[in-house]
């Protein structure tokens, strides 16, 4: 069943909901006990007495007090049905998002981004209002349907047998009309993602949209998404809006027949007015819950919809963080590192593509520099993607220090590198927090430590907040220049073992990629470091310089490249 794992998140709930299904069953009791006062209050003013011998002012009253009391009962279930709707949505966004950071990059290589939000902004949302609302809401539903029918039955069981009987063609017929919601709801939430994914692009591509005068064209691309929803929701929403009538009027049609019926039996004398105007009454109550059965099955399908993709992506195996029982680091299993690197007969290939290496071997000693050149696309990239194990290889071993990589857990593993990427990923947080990304908690003496080291410290001293500045969603308030200082401080904070640099002078001129090197060529010295270039100035740092080319790398001198 689609809704079964969801389900677990009532548990922690069970007690206030359980609680909120009373008042609703409190609710119906009362919206049950109307009709049968209503129809006292009718024998009243035909001159009858009523049951209790009450006047006609003394029941209207006691129909306030029943009014009052339903009013408080709805108020009541409203209100703890909100409050662990609001709850559960919470926990289940939060375990999104957990397994979400969990899985391994090659399913976001697979998956629009714009997709990945829409399960965390709308079905997510979608499901909670569901299993909160729609299902716990069945409870007083089906109390009020049998009430109403028990109790008319009370009255006259031939009006009662009457409504069963009309009551599969209401079913049978709401069952052949909603068939033809269930795909066009899928269809419109896969749109919608689709369609979040494409406002989510522009967002990230503006600066390339307007240097290139895009605007139009994107706009377009943006006004086809928008229409493909629109036409979607309209086909729901007119599917929807045949339903509703359908429905209202096959109840319409069954008051007539129990209208029908109930005059002949008045008319035969075996119905009072009275008697009547409680099962007309009863009647209204036992068609609103059939009339809600309509929405009941659109939320279904839209629910499922949903549920459907969160459990795909739940489905989706984590990456395996605690697979080895050995942890890197001192007192924890292996010891310090030291940063030797081996890859040993490496086979790889990305899903559909061809293979990228077909029995790689090379070796990096402990405190070499080594640097690694190519083509676009030869792989570079990805070798340092599979030492951090962002990637695994389909066969071959990488070794750290001799050990095998996969005996150890993910996290010992990645706290041995510092990546200075090409594209720097900063957070839209201050200056200090960036840098002390990789060690929460550091002191402002250890920040300022690393941003010296990385000589970034004189240009965030001359900033009017110093530390504190908020560099802006992708460090768009700093320049490239900047953004590499303070990756390069963000990865010497931690004290990896190897220090990686992926194109990490590609944001500089000849002059400022000359400055940063000396900079950073003390910090070489200390430990195994990985350069991925093509610029001569870099390589002039390395101890050996590798191509890679068709999927093996050669060694090859600096005055060859």
């Amino acid at each position: 069943m689609k809704f079964k794992y969801f389900l677990t998140y009532l548990t922690p709930h069970r007690s206030v909901l359980l609680l909120a299904a009373l008042f609703m069953l409190g609710e119906s009791a009362v919206a049950l006990l109307i009709p049968w006062i209503a129809g006292q209050f009718a024998m009243g003013v035909v001159g009858d007495s009523s049951a209790w011998g009450l006047e006609s002012g003394q029941i209207l009253l006691l129909l306030l007090l029943v009014f009052l009391c339903q009013a408080l009962f709805r108020f009541l279930n409203s209100y703890l049905i909100t409050r662990s709707g609001a709850e559960i949505l919470a926990q289940l966004s939060l375990r999104l998002y957990e397994h979400l950071q969990s899985l391994p990059m090659g399913y976001f290589h697979a998956t629009k981004r714009g997709q990945v939000l829409a399960l965390l902004s709308n079905d997510v949302a979608m499901l909670s209002h569901f299993v909160t609302g729609t299902l716990i809401g069945l409870v007083p539903m089906v109390m009020t349907l049998v009430g109403a029918i028990v109790l008319i039955a009370l009255i006259d069981w031939q009006i009662a047998l009457l409504i069963l009987l009309l009551t599969p063609l209401f079913y049978i017929t709401l069952k052949l009309m909603s068939r033809k919601i269930r795909p066009v709801s899928s269809a419109l939430m896969q749109r919608q993602a689709d369609h979040l994914s494409v406002f989510e692009q522009s967002l990230s591509l503006l600066s390339l949209i307007k240097a290139f005068v895009r605007e139009p064209l994107e706009r377009q691309r943006f006004a086809s998404s928008t229409q493909a929803v629109l036409k979607l929701r309209l086909q729901q929403l007119q599917m929807q809006s045949v339903l509703a009538p359908v429905v209202q009027l096959l109840a319409s049609l069954g008051i007539l027949a129990v209208l029908w019926l109930s005059s002949q039996h008045l008319t035969s004398g075996t119905l009072t007015a009275a008697e009547l105007v409680a099962i007309l009454l009863y009647g209204l109550l036992f068609a609103r819950p059939m009339s809600g059965l309509a929405n009941l099955y659109g939320d279904i399908q839209q629910a499922r919809g949903g549920a459907e993709r969160l459990l795909d992506i739940f489905s989706v195996a984590p990456e395996p963080m605690q697979s080895g029982a050995l942890e890197f680091g001192l007192g924890l299993g292996i010891g310090p590192v030291r940063g030797e690197i081996e890859f040993h007969d490496i086979h790889f290939h990305y899903p559909g593509a061809e293979p990228l290496f077909s029995g790689l071997n090379f070796q990096i000693r402990a405190g070499e520099t080594v640097a690694l050149t190519g083509v676009n696309g030869a792989g570079k990239s990805t070798l340092i993607q599979m030492l951090m194990r962002f990637f695994d290889p389909q066969s071959g071993v990488i070794r750290l220090d001799g050990t095998d990589i996969r005996t150890v857990t993910l996290a010992s593993l990645r706290r041995q590198f510092g990546l200075v990427a090409q594209h720097v990923l900063l957070s839209d947080v201050s200056i200090a927090d960036n840098i002390a990304y990789g060690k929460p908690g550091a002191s402002q003496a250890e920040i300022e430590a690393a941003a010296r080291t990385a000589n970034a410290h004189g240009f965030i001293a001359a900033l009017p907040l110093g530390y504190q500045t908020m560099v802006g969603e992708q460090g768009v308030r700093l320049s490239g220049g900047q953004r590499q200082r303070l990756a390069l401080a963000r990865a010497l904070l931690i004290q990896p073992a190897i220090l990686i640099f992926d194109e990490a002078t590609s944001m500089f001129d000849p002059e400022g990629e000359a400055l940063f090197l000396q900079e950073c060529h003390e910090q070489l010295r200390s430990r195994t470091v990985i350069i991925i270039t093509h610029r001569p100035a870099t390589l002039a740092l390395a101890d050996r310089v590798m191509q890679l080319k068709d999927g093996q790398l050669i060694e090859v001198k600096n005055d060859k490249l």
